[in-house]
């Protein structure tokens, strides 16, 4: 179902794949145009945090999987009203944009910053649980994209422009939030109990 999904709305996937790495570049971009004393001042709570990371003094893995889930599926659900609202869609690639900037500008700092050792720290550190929830925001963003420019012709009386009817439609992206949803909480996992581990390690290494 969901190879068919990505055959058949393949052209709104390629917009939505780009629109995201562009909010990726943009945010690497914004690294570099930081002054110097911008990046002083963000690595140095950066530096603390690695501190803490190495004495264990972080939070508990329950409460990170909680703050973690909790955080990802209420950014999802936004996205996944906005595209039953129709009007929301300028909103929904804004919000894709911001995440792929926001994954872009962390990568980039701890790069721009640590070097060798800032790639292999983002490397452990976000990209465990984004292989679930990058995948997650683009599948989420196209379905909610698709399922808006339906409900829009529908509303415009194209009715022979629709394969399914809105009921039908709605109940596959229902679906397709419901198993975003499961994945969702898989990388919450992996980001509680798997992502501190590996960077633990490396914070340790990386000081040696």
């Amino acid at each position: 179902m969901m190879a068919n999904h990505i055959k058949n709305h393949s052209s709104i996937y390629l917009f939505v794949c780009v629109l995201f790495m562009m909010g990726v570049i943009f945010g690497a971009i914004i690294v570099n145009s930081m002054t110097f004393s911008q990046k002083e001042d963000l690595f140095f709570y950066l530096s603390r945090f690695f501190g803490q990371v190495t004495d264990g003094k972080v939070a508990d893995a329950g409460e990170m999987f909680q703050q973690s889930f909790m955080h990802n599926i209420k950014y999802l659900g936004l996205i996944w009203i906005l595209g039953i609202s129709i009007i929301g869609l300028p909103i929904i690639l804004i919000m894709l944009f911001l995440k792929g900037m926001v994954v872009g500008f962390t990568v980039g700092f701890l790069v721009n910053q640590m070097g060798w050792n800032g790639f292999v720290l983002s490397f452990v550190s976000i990209l465990p649980q984004n292989v679930l929830i990058i995948p997650c925001f683009i599948v989420l963003s196209a379905a909610s994209i698709s399922f808006s420019l339906k409900l829009a012709m529908y509303l415009l009386n194209k009715k022979r422009s629709m394969q399914d009817s809105p009921l039908q439609s709605f109940s596959k992206y229902a679906f397709i939030f419901a198993g975003i949803f499961v994945l969702i909480a898989g990388a919450s996992i992996l980001e509680a109990f798997a992502s501190p581990e590996l960077m633990k390690a490396v914070v340790q290494l990386v000081n040696k």
